[in-house]
C-alpha cells in the first residue's frame, strides 16, 4: 500500500512518451476507491486516482532511529 512520501510513477498512455513521476502527498480513501494527490516533478500538483497496472510505487526509504 502506498504511503505519504512514496513516489509513484505514471506509465505515458503515448508511445515513446516518458512516464510521469512525484512525490505522493496525500493518500484518500473513499468508498470508491484511494485518490493520491501527487506533486510531479515538473512542479505541479494534482489528484490521481489511477487505473490497474498505469502506475507503479516506488516506496520511500522511511529513516529509522536507533534507541539508546
Amino acid at each position: 500500500m502506498a504511503k505519504s512520501r512514496d513516489r509513484i510513477v505514471v506509465d505515458s498512455d503515448k508511445a515513446g512518451q516518458p512516464a510521469r513521476e512525484g512525490e505522493i502527498l496525500e493518500v484518500i480513501e473513499a468508498e470508491y476507491g484511494t485518490r493520491y494527490r501527487v506533486a510531479w516533478d515538473d512542479g505541479h500538483e494534482s489528484t490521481i486516482r489511477p487505473a490497474g497496472g498505469t502506475a507503479h510505487v516506488v516506496h520511500a526509504k522511511h529513516e529509522t532511529r536507533s534507541r539508546r
